[in-house]
């Protein structure tokens, strides 16, 4: 019964005419200090702070698109460190388990063990060819990224 005189309330509360929200995004309403400023002024809603001019703000944006660009750029190389070691880690291990198995003498060697030989050369090959690409890689990253400075340097110099 509670919910019903709960319901009518909400029902005849939504029936009454409403004042038109001022809005812009999730903002309802903003507050503005009437200072030097006309009544149309006062109708316009903004969300930006009145104490920074454009030039400022883009200087601002400017500014944080190249910190941006900066964090891009080091997590990629800390990336790059991380695939770099894991794969000089895995060649290590190949060649310690290639190193045990070279120590056999040929004659003693199982056809197992002459096999698994050929495949740890094999795999140790793959795994550099892997390691010289990332380097080849990071290398180019590198050379964007001081090309990517000075353009900056250029621009902002000006």
């Amino acid at each position: 019964m509670h919910s019903g005189v709960e319901l009518k309330r909400a029902i005849s509360a939504s029936m009454e005419p409403e004042k038109p929200m001022r809005r812009y995004g999730a903002v309802e309403e903003t507050e503005w200090k009437a200072e030097g400023l006309g009544r149309n002024q006062l109708d316009i809603i903004s969300m930006a702070e009145t104490t920074m001019m454009p030039e400022e703000i883009e200087l601002e944006m400017a500014k944080i698109q190249r910190l941006r660009e900066v964090l891009v750029r080091r997590e990629s190389e800390l990336r790059f460190m991380m695939d770099d070691m894991q794969l000089c880690k895995d060649i290590m291990n190949l060649k310690q388990e290639l190193q045990n198995l070279v120590a056999i003498p040929e004659k003693e060697k199982t056809k197992m063990q002459k096999q698994r030989e050929d495949e740890l050369i094999q795999k140790i090959h793959k795994l550099v060819q892997k390691r010289d690409f990332l380097v080849d890689d990071a290398e180019v990253e590198r050379l964007r990224d001081l090309a990517g400075r000075i353009e900056y340097l250029i621009l902002f110099s000006l």
